[in-house]
């Protein structure tokens, strides 16, 4: 598609990122933006926006990490083409940098899912949860991110519900969002978390289920607030 002009419509100094952010997406839902559409070159969007390369940087990057964007090599930033049939990323990425808020829309999906997988989750998913606790245990360098992604990436799609595929999506971004801003790692405490869901799992409890996974996303969500620049 053309490359899409935007509005003369300076953002003020004084703003950050997550502005520079909302202003894409107001277009994108207003139509002046559309599926496939290029972005002008980083130094046209500086200029019309009145912002500093490293803020529109960074408003780039959630918009890239929620996959509103996508960024080709020497090709530019394009609007994703799938991106009109997953509301939930826009909604997410109007509020992406508002950390608490990510932190309770993460808490809430995963405490409703986690209860349904305890009715629906299958024998074969139960094992891959077990062997994301076993490859986290056997990580020498405590970089096992992925395996705990992993881990709530098959609890939300155990619900096998279609109607929520679309913010389990969002759930893993905001996963990665989160994950991010973890200042340490402790395996023994994440494998001692894990294990107890998986156990509520393996019994069918989904009582229970929900219990041990509030006590983990809890843990997760002061660990991250208690960060100064939280």
């Amino acid at each position: 598609m053309d490359l899409v002009e935007f509005n003369k419509n300076p953002i003020q100094r004084n703003t950050l990122s997550k502005q520079v952010l909302e202003h894409i997406i107001s277009m994108l839902m207003d139509g002046q933006l559309h599926p496939g559409d290029k972005l002008p070159s980083e130094l046209t969007l500086m200029n019309d926006l009145d912002v500093s390369r490293p803020v529109l940087r960074e408003a780039l990057s959630s918009l890239e990490t929620l996959e509103i964007v996508k960024r080709r090599p020497r090709g530019g930033t394009y609007i994703n083409e799938k991106v009109g049939s997953s509301p939930f990323k826009a909604m997410l990425a109007l509020s992406i940098n508002n950390i608490p808020a990510i932190i309770e829309a993460r808490m809430t999906l995963e405490l409703g899912l986690v209860t349904i997988a305890a009715e629906k989750i299958t024998e074969e998913q139960l094992e891959e949860l077990r062997g994301t606790i076993e490859s986290i245990k056997a990580n020498v360098d405590n970089n096992y991110g992925q395996y705990d992604k992993k881990f709530h990436s098959i609890i939300a799609e155990s619900a096998n519900n279609p109607v929520v595929e679309g913010m389990i999506d969002s759930l893993l971004m905001a996963h990665e969002k989160t994950d991010s801003l973890i200042p340490f790692r402790e395996p023994e405490i994440t494998i001692g978390y894990h294990t107890a869901i998986y156990e509520a799992l393996k019994n069918r409890d989904p009582v229970q289920s929900f219990k041990e996974m509030y006590k983990h996303l809890s843990y997760v969500r002061e660990k991250i607030l208690s960060r100064n620049d939280v």
